[in-house]
């Protein structure tokens, strides 16, 4: 029929983690006929608000998707590229400090040479 899936064994104070597969499977087969949310939960031993909660996000992302004619992203990717944008702005400021440090440098170098030759009465037109 359907896809096989196994659920590990809970152990005792430790939440079990489910794959997004896991996730789909299970909800694929609370929703042919005949099944239901409740029986698929008892079966595998979760708790049919877990299954009812990964259902309506199922749902939203869905329904987002859709309205906005766009893919849906996992939020483990948009953390990941969030993370990566904080990053690139972090070494966007540190660039954006050493230009101005250069500039400044440029900006006193250029001072100290038009000092140094134009101040001096000796070069150029001396006796």
């Amino acid at each position: 029929m359907g896809k096989e899936i196994t659920i590990e064994a809970r152990h005792a104070g430790r939440r079990r983690r489910y794959t997004s597969e896991q996730k789909r499977v299970l909800l694929n087969e609370a929703a042919r006929p005949g099944g239901s949310i409740s029986e698929v939960a008892r079966r595998y031993g979760i708790a049919p608000s877990v299954m009812f909660l990964w259902r309506r996000t199922m749902d939203d992302a869905s329904e987002q998707g859709l309205k906005a004619n766009e893919r849906v992203v996992p939020e483990s990717e948009v953390k990941k590229l969030q993370a990566r944008i904080r990053e690139l702005e972090r070494a966007l400021g540190r660039k954006t400090m050493e230009v101005e440090i250069l500039q400044e440098a440029v900006k006193l170098s250029g001072e100290k040479k038009h000092r140094s030759h134009g101040g001096s009465p000796t070069k150029g037109g001396g006796r």
